[in-house]
């Protein structure tokens, strides 16, 4: 009985002094990595990311070795050597996915998201966050298989399933078509570049921002604060705005309904004369039309442009407040109004003679200034 006792406390005793002698190895390497990468992010994130896998590693690994070497005649020498094995395959494929991390982030940190000129950048972000995940999607399926594969009864089973393999494929196909589907959707909106991280798109009628794209689903940051979560196939099955697919600026309208009393060259100077006013305006677009004129009132359109779609929808708010707050002091008389009265008759200080018809800028969306030309060629292509 003792020595039954001592040859299963040796070898233990044994592995537990090799495995701190590995700690000791380990936490001096990490030290010295630290130090050694004092100017270098990349050794300190690697020391960081990689210091408690290698840690669970090379225990593991010196335990195996340790108890292998010393416990010949032990009754649970195989037992203990098993188990060993598999916490060293899972804190192996631990290891890996630190390293990928660690690669990732390092790839990644030459291309700054935080600039105006983005967009590189945000299509490099997507596709190299997608690669890591399929990797260490694939890395983990492949770490439960070397497992299973330990296993001499999951030999033979994985025999029968190889010889059977048709019918299960067939089965495993049709149980997973939807998730099939979404993971290949995933790749392909990482690799077509037709949405990005950080694009501002229009889905579902919900106007947002992308903030997520994973395998099976992405994650829309919609502006008041709520997340939409969308199947990746909804962006390759069904159509959807993309604001900022080539430039974050964007051009909007504002809409008035008047009378026709109204001096349209007035209003476009004062439209003009408020965006001048405020920081929202790019300096690009600032053009008055009249799109429609039924037989009560004609449709007035501001078209504005902005940097991005926030500031947009600021300054199309600030151009509806400030065009209202204009025609009800300075032609209360313009708006609009159901006629009744049958006749000819003409307000005095309301009359067409002698008035200025401009055709500048400002009333021109395809024509006369240099944004006007290019966007022109855009539609039409140059003579």
């Amino acid at each position: 009985m003792r020595e039954t006792v001592v040859d299963t406390l040796a070898p233990l005793g044994v592995a537990l002094g090799v495995a701190l002698l590995a700690l000791l190895a380990v936490h001096f390497v990490h030290k010295v990595l630290l130090r050694a990468g004092r100017q270098s992010k990349f050794v300190t994130d690697l020391a960081n990311r990689s210091h408690r896998p290698v840690q669970w590693v090379v225990v593991l690994c010196s335990v195996y070795l340790s108890v292998r070497s010393t416990a010949d005649g032990a009754s649970w020498r195989h037992t203990f050597l098993h188990l060993d094995q598999l916490i060293i395959i899972g804190t192996a494929a631990w290891l890996l996915a630190a390293l990928l991390v660690v690669a990732e982030e390092t790839a990644l940190s030459r291309f700054r998201t935080d600039v105006p000129d983005n967009r590189t950048a945000r299509r490099v972000h997507t596709q190299v966050v997608m690669v890591r995940r399929v990797t260490v999607a694939v890395m983990a399926v492949l770490a439960a298989a070397v497992m299973l594969m330990t296993f001499p009864q999951a030999r033979l089973v994985g025999t029968s399933v190889l010889a059977s393999a048709g019918f299960a494929g067939i089965l495993a196909g049709l149980a997973a078509q939807s998730v099939l589907r979404n993971v290949f959707a995933g790749l392909q909106l990482a690799f077509s570049d037709a949405v990005r991280l950080g694009d501002v798109v229009i889905v579902e009628n919900e106007w947002g921002r992308v903030q997520e794209i994973t395998l099976s689903y992405v994650v829309v940051h919609i502006w008041d604060d709520r997340r939409l979560i969308l199947p990746t196939s909804r962006f390759t099955e069904r159509p959807f705005e993309n604001w900022t697919r080539t430039d974050s600026a964007l051009l909007g309208a504002v809409n008035f309904d008047v009378d026709w009393w109204l001096p349209v060259a007035e209003m476009r100077e004062e439209l003009r004369r408020g965006l001048e006013s405020t920081d929202l305006w790019d300096g690009r677009v600032s053009v008055l039309q009249v799109i429609e004129a039924t037989g009560s009132a004609m449709r007035l359109r501001a078209l504005v442009s902005a940097q991005d779609a926030p500031r947009l929808w600021d300054l199309r708010c600030f151009v509806r407040e400030h065009l209202v707050t204009w025609l009800r002091d300075a032609h209360p008389a313009a708006l609009p109004r159901l006629r009744a009265e049958v006749g000819s008759a003409m307000p005095v200080h309301a009359t067409l003679t002698g008035q200025t018809v401009t055709t500048d800028s400002d009333s021109r969306v395809f024509s006369h200034s240099v944004d006007g030309r290019a966007r022109a060629e855009a539609f039409t292509g140059r003579e």
